[in-house]
């Protein structure tokens, strides 16, 4: 029985489905090439290996998963942002259109903003994390704000943190030009919160995360064929030690990490 009255299980399918399909080239097989395309760092490798007591199997996993993690945030971002298209009175505006708001909801019923009484449109800068912005950005944001309120005396505009510090929706203080500002209509709103408001349930969020490792389970098998990578790094790694005449294995896969970032420098080009 499907638990979301907020969202079809259709929908919700489906953009789960998007969402991992927006993994896209992350999930092509890793061979050497494109594990040492930025040039990894042999020193670290060989650091981490030792202290963490970790195989080379374990370490080179480790890399590749690093590697292909470091974009995977924009994908949950574009889980965070779109999933309110599917979500009653909210509107995803395409991209940079709109003012560049990620999500508006507009409900003609009235939204009540603590200490602040009733409008009928919030426009919302949604954010994956917390700390993820610096004070230029938080300033840049903070003036986009205040400039939508001047332009429309019906609205209130909030920076939604996926992972906030805590549940909240507080009025957003920062600093701008070196001046602490705030204002009551622009807030600091946690992701369950912005759920609650706006589709009226307290624990809707609760409820998304309690259903979603089942969808995204059933979601990923159906999609298994073309998922599934074969990473083939340490393969490579262990031919090429081989050929490095060293008897110890451990010592010829280090050797062989080596000459990936250090194969033009001096002593090691000799090899």
């Amino acid at each position: 029985m499907w638990e979301l009255a907020f969202i079809s299980e259709e929908d919700f399918t489906n953009h789960v489905k998007a969402t991992i399909e927006k993994y896209g080239e992350k999930l092509e097989s890793f061979d050497l090439k494109r594990f040492n395309k930025n040039i990894i760092d042999p020193i670290k490798l060989i650091f981490d290996k030792t202290v963490y007591g970790a195989s080379w199997n374990e370490i080179v996993s480790n890399e590749i998963f690093r590697q292909r993690d470091k974009s995977n945030n924009n994908d949950i971002g574009y889980f965070h942002q779109r999933i309110f298209q599917y979500i009653g009175k909210c509107h995803v505006p395409p991209n940079g259109e709109e003012g560049g708001w990620d999500v508006i909801y507009e409900n003609a019923d009235g939204i009540p903003i603590p200490d602040a009484g009733c409008v009928h449109t919030i426009y919302v800068e949604m954010k994956n994390k917390h700390n993820t912005m610096n004070s230029a950005s938080a300033g840049k944001t903070f003036i986009k704000m205040q400039n939508q309120l001047l332009n429309d005396d019906d609205c209130a505009c909030f920076l939604v943190e996926a992972i906030a510090q805590r549940s909240q929706n507080i009025k957003w203080e920062t600093t701008v030009d070196g001046k602490k500002v705030g204002h009551k209509l622009i807030r600091r709103v946690s992701l369950d919160q912005f759920y609650a408001l706006v589709t009226g349930e307290e624990d809707a969020f609760y409820k998304l995360c309690m259903t979603l490792p089942e969808v995204i389970k059933n979601a990923v098998s159906e999609l298994e064929g073309t998922l599934v990578p074969h990473d083939t790094v340490i393969e490579e790694l262990k031919a090429l030690a081989a050929q490095q005449y060293i008897e110890s294995e451990d010592l010829a896969i280090a050797m062989a990490a080596y000459m990936l970032g250090f194969g033009s420098y001096k002593g090691f080009s000799n090899l």
